[in-house]
């Protein structure tokens, strides 16, 4: 399911499109899909497990898709990114002159293999992708691959460049506890996104 092409906070529910494996509407009705539809069929294609996804361009996240500095976890709240963020670079599967869109089968593809195991991917000079194993989770840590980002490159700034990063223990152990948290989380964006935040 997808919304048609549209600004994603204007979405209603007669506006989700139901798309195949292909990234081909069952029934567009008239209605535009997204032009990027095949970072979602892509993925979902080659990786089961995944059942939400997220891809946005979220502003603190774009600088570490075009540095050396990988996106690391530096708070408990990131710790799935402990399980490494690549970065895709589209040139490497749609030659040197791309519009920077996954707008085919292959490039979902090429991206699809890019993130292999990963909770995030980086879209180099795009945004990013974001996998889970339902909408909250996937909402989650789209939200909180964000505030890490922010975090990071502020501990990057005041720390000059030196910065304690969670270790892979650290990283597995506050995931398995973050499991526990999103629900709590998940019903307060919910309780805002339906203006019921008093």
């Amino acid at each position: 399911l997808l919304a048609r092409s549209m600004a994603p906070g204007l979405v209603t529910a007669a506006d989700l499109m139901e798309f195949d494996l292909a990234g081909n509407p069952v029934d567009a009705r008239g209605r535009t899909p997204y032009l990027e539809r095949f970072i979602h069929s892509e993925i979902y294609r080659a990786h089961p497990a995944v059942q939400a996804i997220v891809h946005s361009h979220s502003p603190a996240v774009i600088p570490f898709g075009v540095v050396a500095t990988p996106l690391q976890p530096v708070f408990h709240m990131g710790s799935f990114l402990g399980l490494g963020v690549p970065v895709f670079e589209i040139r490497d599967a749609g030659g040197p002159a791309t519009d920077m869109l996954i707008r085919t089968p292959a490039l979902g593809e090429a991206l699809a293999k890019s993130l292999g195991s990963a909770a995030v991917g980086l879209l180099r000079g795009h945004g990013n992708v974001v996998v889970g194993g339902s909408v909250k989770e996937v909402v989650f840590r789209a939200v909180y691959t964000e505030i890490n980002a922010r975090l990071q490159a502020e501990a990057l700034r005041i720390g000059q460049g030196q910065v304690t990063f969670l270790n892979e223990a650290e990283a597995m152990a506050s995931m398995a506890t973050n499991q526990g948290q999103i629900k709590r989380a998940w019903d307060l964006w919910k309780a805002k996104a339906l203006g019921r935040s008093d």
